[in-house]
């Protein structure tokens, strides 16, 4: 899950330990203009600090079972947990806005994009909210079991034709082993990209190049045209679960619970670098 303390680092030389939580730590997520950050937590609460400082400014109490995931905005802050809910706050009070109630078992996923807000839960279902009502305009049902990963696009992200009506996209990876991309105010599916034998962990878009990459607890990353649903290109190097993946520029980025990150040119699955650890912590 996390340690008890949720840390802001140089490259070399701590500078701040945040301390409070009465529980690991399962996420953290950093505001867009750098002042604050979010750390949702096993003790059940989520809790803001400044980054300028050690102390926590806000408690976000209300969940009653542990937090699963957050994510933070400027002005307000979303989080979900093992309550099958999800909640909206206020920053600047602390405050909870909206709780969104409909799935029947744990919320691991939220996605906040475009005024959109997004979940995916172990019920096998993902959701599209009203941000500001709560209401639920949407389930996508068709997975076999659990939504771990989630990603979004819009129709103007790869198509060129300005003429057609825009169109928002849902990208869900499941421990079905499959990952699909649903239309989102419709909820129909109109691709299931099929290929791993094991739990899609993360998902990353290159959406200029209509692709997108998942990675599995099959020990692999695999790379997909978006729209024709073709799999491209398998990335072996990895000898243990893919857990994350980042595109930054012409590279992609992957983590492992190997204790390795990895470094690859996406068009040609090589591995260019690897990124090994010396901790030799709990196996996984």
């Amino acid at each position: 899950m996390g340690s008890n303390s949720s840390t802001l680092a140089t490259t070399n030389s701590l500078i701040k330990i945040c301390r409070d939580h009465k529980g690991g730590i399962n996420w953290m997520s950093l505001s867009p203009d750098g002042c604050h950050l979010l750390t949702a937590s096993e003790d059940c609460t989520a809790r803001l600090w400044r980054t300028t400082e050690n102390q926590c400014c806000r408690v976000l109490q209300g969940h009653s079972s542990y937090i699963t995931f957050c994510h933070l905005e400027n002005e307000v802050a979303f989080t979900c947990s093992a309550d099958n809910t999800a909640r909206k706050w206020e920053v600047a009070t602390g405050q909870c806005l909206t709780v969104y109630t409909g799935h029947t078992s744990i919320v691991n996923r939220i996605l906040v994009s475009r005024n959109l807000l997004f979940s995916g839960s172990y019920d096998r279902t993902a959701r599209l909210w009203d941000v500001d009502s709560g209401r639920s305009l949407q389930e996508f049902q068709g997975h076999r079991n659990c939504v771990l990963a989630l990603a979004h696009f819009s129709s103007s992200d790869i198509l060129e034709s300005s003429d057609m009506d825009m169109k928002e996209f849902l990208v869900t990876g499941s421990t079905d082993c499959t990952v699909k991309i649903w239309e989102a105010f419709s909820a129909c599916c109109f691709q299931t990209l099929r290929g791993h034998v094991g739990a899609i962990l993360c998902i990353v878009l290159d959406v200029p190049n209509k692709e997108l990459f998942s990675g599995s607890t099959d020990y692999t990353i695999r790379r997909w045209n978006m729209v024709t649903g073709d799999q491209l290109k398998v990335f072996r190097d990895h000898q243990g679960s893919v857990i994350c993946l980042e595109m930054v520029g012409q590279h992609l980025y992957s983590g492992s619970v190997d204790r390795t990150a990895k470094c690859w040119l996406p068009d040609t699955a090589e591995c260019v670098r690897t990124y090994k650890s010396g901790w030799k912590g709990i196996g996984l």
